[in-house]
């Protein structure tokens, strides 16, 4: 029986940009994004994190404003929708619905834009919402947090909670444009404000030494939240993110390896365990340190490497277990299950079923330099747990 193949190369711009006063009328950014696709204004739905709107009273005349100054380039469909923004808010599928039905009952298609405006867990929600919708409506994200902005508003992908499990809905698409307004950063509280710190610490640990060490010259500075450290910190990881995504060769996560989630197979099943109460921030910075120490237990990084990753995130302001600023994380660490088992372990199975095929862990070899792996020794995982916890 003959057999008909063809490659299909698509090509996809992904652009992130960083300004201020993202919605202020004389800012061109968002108009521009709009004003690609001919000559016809196309139709926008903007959403919006009601923690946003909380922090920032006139976010609504902003947008009103907005868009009245640029009606030649876009059409507001209707006042900005509302929702709720954290984690918990990826848990209710009645949001999913309401967004689509938002869409439907305002005539959008392939050719309209939804503008999501908010933390992490909103873009994840509006992302997936916009991505299956008509099989794909334009999204622009305008993330609102430290985390956002770094890391995860940068990505290709969204996603929602399922079956107690963390994104395992989702989808991946190339965004219609990021744009990164550091004066969102301004009013955030402290878990908040250092989770896209933590982020960008992984991805220099990982990837690119310089940062790592910029981050652990300036930990104090950080913690400090002083702006012109924490933008620069910001910019580069953000920047790192899209040319892992751009050049990386995987930027749907066909393989089984996810090398920016380092750290993460901790991260997410201690969120999880918690019930989302421990920030993601937070939980990644558990997880880096975890998995140096355990790397540092195997021989593979130098043990004074693990002991200055932990610092650099105590400074930072993270609890890594030992109970001095968040007694939470010690007590998830130590809940065991059925089989008398650390709980958290679970999540390594979680993390290998999320992309099937054999567990592939990145471990750092060295400061600044991770390596995959496909062999985690159980029981020495177990020891390390134990050895965080009495500290």
């Amino acid at each position: 029986m003959p057999v008909f193949r063809h490659t299909i190369r698509p090509v996809f711009r992904h652009e992130v940009f960083f300004t201020r006063g993202a919605l202020q009328p004389e800012n061109p950014v968002m108009a521009r994004v709009f004003a690609r696709e001919g000559a016809r204004p196309p139709r926008v739905l903007v959403v919006v994190d009601r923690a946003v709107v909380k922090a920032r009273s006139s976010l609504f005349a902003e947008i009103k404003n907005y868009f009245s100054a640029h009606a030649k380039r876009a059409h507001l469909v209707s006042a900005p929708l509302l929702v709720p923004g954290g984690e918990p808010a990826k848990n209710d599928w009645r949001l999913v619905e309401r967004l689509w039905a938002a869409m439907e009952r305002h005539g959008l298609s392939r050719q309209s834009y939804v503008v999501a405006i908010g933390g992490g867990a909103v873009l994840d929600l509006v992302g997936f919402a916009a991505a299956t919708a008509h099989r794909g409506i334009r999204l622009v994200r305008l993330p609102t947090t430290s985390l956002s902005q770094a890391d995860g508003g940068v990505g290709v992908k969204s996603g929602v909670n399922y079956f107690g499990k963390k994104n395992w809905v989702g989808a991946f698409g190339v965004p219609a444009a990021v744009i990164n307004d550091f004066d969102f950063l301004r009013a955030l509280p402290a878990a908040a404000a250092r989770g896209g710190v933590v982020e960008a610490f992984k991805v220099g640990l990982i990837r690119e030494p310089r940062l790592a060490n910029f981050i652990a010259k300036n930990a104090a500075r950080l913690a400090r939240r002083e702006p012109a450290v924490v933008e620069k910190v910001i910019q580069e990881s953000a920047r790192l993110h899209l040319r892992h995504i751009a050049t990386g060769g995987d930027p749907f996560e066909m393989g089984a390896a996810r090398p920016l989630d380092y750290g993460h197979w901790v991260a997410h099943k201690l969120e999880q365990m918690s019930h989302f109460g421990l920030s993601h921030g937070d939980a990644v910075a558990v997880g880096l340190a975890l998995d140096a120490r355990y790397a540092a237990a195997t021989g593979w990084l130098p043990a004074r490497d693990a002991r200055r990753i932990a610092k650099v995130l105590e400074t930072l302001g993270c609890d890594l277990g030992d109970g001095r600023k968040n007694p939470l994380v010690r007590r998830l660490l130590a809940q065991r299950d059925r089989r008398g088992k650390f709980a958290v372990l679970a999540g390594l199975e979680e993390f290998r079923q999320h992309l099937g095929g054999a567990l592939t862990l990145t471990l750092l070899r060295a400061w600044g330099r991770g390596e995959e792996t496909r062999v985690v020794d159980l029981e020495l995982m177990a020891q390390v747990i134990d050895e965080v916890i009495r500290g």
